[in-house]
Order: C-alpha cells, then sequence, then structure tokens
C-alpha cells in the first residue's frame, strides 16, 4: 500500500481492495496534502474541474476500494459535490464523504421540469432556464442526488 505521503505513478491505478482515504482534489491548486489521514494508506488524485470523463475515471477508482474506504473533497463547490454525486451512485454513504469547499465558485442549479442542469452564482436570483424557458428562482437547498442546487418556479412559494 502507499504510504501518506506518496502519490500514485502515472498510469498506476488504486490497487484492488484498497482500503483507507481516497483524497480527491479539484481546481488550479493541489489541495490534497491539507487534510490528515490519521495513518491510514492514502490515494491521492487531482483533476481541473468536473468534467464527465474526470467523474469516470472516479467512479473506476471507487470501483477499486473496499468497503470501509473514506473519501476526501477539496476544492469548488460545483466539482466537489459533483463528485459526491458520483461517490453516492457508486454506493459510498455521506458519513463515508468529507467535502472541504473552497468559499467561492459557480454553483451547479437543477431545473426539475426539464432535468437538465447549468452553473449559476448566487441563492435567491431568477434566471430564465436555457433548457425550457421557465423562470426559476435559485433555491438554498442542495439535492445530494442530482448534485446541483434546485430551481423552483418563483410563484411556488405562495402557493
Amino acid at each position: 500500500m502507499r504510504s501518506g505521503s506518496m502519490r500514485p505513478a502515472a498510469g498506476n491505478g488504486l490497487e484492488p481492495g484498497f482500503r483507507g482515504v481516497i483524497c480527491v482534489s479539484f481546481g488550479s491548486s493541489d489541495d490534497t496534502a491539507l487534510p490528515d489521514t490519521n495513518g491510514q494508506p492514502r490515494y491521492d488524485l487531482h483533476f481541473e474541474s468536473a468534467t464527465a470523463e474526470s467523474l469516470s475515471e472516479l467512479k473506476s477508482v471507487f470501483s477499486g476500494s473496499r468497503v470501509g474506504v473514506r473519501l476526501i473533497l477539496a476544492g469548488p463547490p460545483t466539482d466537489i459535490r459533483a463528485a459526491a454525486a458520483a461517490a453516492a451512485d457508486c454506493g459510498l454513504l455521506g458519513e463515508e464523504v468529507t467535502l472541504l469547499p473552497q468559499e467561492t465558485g459557480p454553483r451547479f442549479v437543477y431545473c426539475p421540469h426539464c432535468l437538465t442542469t447549468t452553473v449559476d452564482e448566487a441563492a435567491g436570483t431568477e434566471l430564465t432556464w436555457q433548457g425550457c424557458a421557465t423562470t426559476l428562482t435559485i433555491a438554498d437547498h442542495f439535492s445530494r442526488r442530482s448534485g446541483a442546487y434546485l430551481g423552483y418556479p418563483p410563484h411556488a412559494r405562495a402557493a
């Protein structure tokens, strides 16, 4: 197993049956050095953003792990929440995932009408959705299942 300070060599994947801490960082800086794993085996990954390709790679990493693995995600909120949703799809529980969000960054917002996701900056703002032309207000409610904040019709609260 890798020591806490070692990074995987290029081209090497997670050892089959890995049980330890997977540290994933997103963004321009590599934040995987921050969390302490208390001597547990550690596997570090860094991505610029949570793209379909990087989330697919994460899912393959999760498939090589065993029950008891822990996941630490650091970076912009949109990226780490998308990765947390991918982890949940692979069977990791909320208790096994630690989120270390950066304080700034855009949010993913989910439209329940047309089932699409877009990026927006602030809660409470209204926008006309490009996918279905519905006017939505951005909620402060985050959906772990969709990995995004929810949009809702502005008149929904009055009803």
